[in-house]
């Protein structure tokens, strides 16, 4: 498509005006010119049709963009509500259905990673809608937030690290890593063994 655009001297994000603008010029041009004589007017029919049929398929491109953007719309408000209701399978269920993921999707999974408190994984996601859409407000909002979040913690466990604090360090682990049950268990399975070894000697 980016072909289509440069025959244009234009790029995928004109506007409609400036495509239609384009499209109008060039089209009066070769219009004229193809009752140039010789080699000469062929090729400006040859353009006349280059330029009718890129404009045709960007148009219509752009149509179905627009459309399934309006259909994705009222899904992803659904998402949105979703996890702000704490509903986050429900709504990972819902971006999991998605064949295109754009960058509003990957937002929305952003958004889901950082309510599990996945920080480094919503960060990656962020990045992603960044850079498929440069220069969206809420997308660089939203990771400034992020990684002050995640910069601001790391320094909280540094500073517990280096105070000697480290149960609240250790306690968050413990929980994230599933805790230190399997430890417990063993133990209490050596104790049992040992138990039993004595009853068994003293019989």
């Amino acid at each position: 498509m980016n072909d289509k655009y440069k025959i244009f001297g234009l790029d995928e994000n004109c506007s409609e005006e400036e495509l239609d603008a384009k499209y109008g010029e060039l089209k009066a041009k070769y219009s004229e010119d193809r009752f140039l004589e010789g080699e000469a007017g062929n090729e400006a029919a040859r353009k006349l049709t280059e330029i009718e049929t890129a404009y045709a398929d960007i148009k219509a491109e752009r149509a179905e963009n627009a459309s399934a953007g309006a259909d994705n719309s009222g899904l992803f408000a659904e998402i949105e509500k979703d996890i702000s209701d704490g509903k986050l399978n429900e709504a990972q269920q819902k971006l999991d259905s998605f064949n295109d993921r754009s960058a509003e999707w990957h937002y929305l999974q952003a958004a889901v990673f950082y309510k599990k408190n996945w920080n480094n994984e919503s960060k990656k996601q962020l990045e992603i809608a960044m850079q498929m859409d440069e220069g969206n407000e809420k997308y660089k909002t939203a990771y400034d937030k992020l990684v002050k979040k995640i910069e601001s913690d790391s320094d909280k466990r540094f500073s517990s690290y280096t105070t000697g604090d480290e149960s609240k360090v250790y306690e968050t682990e413990d929980r994230q890593m599933g805790g230190n049950g399997c430890l417990e268990w063993c133990c209490q399975m050596a104790l049992c063994n040992m138990l039993l070894n004595c009853c068994c000697n003293c019989r």
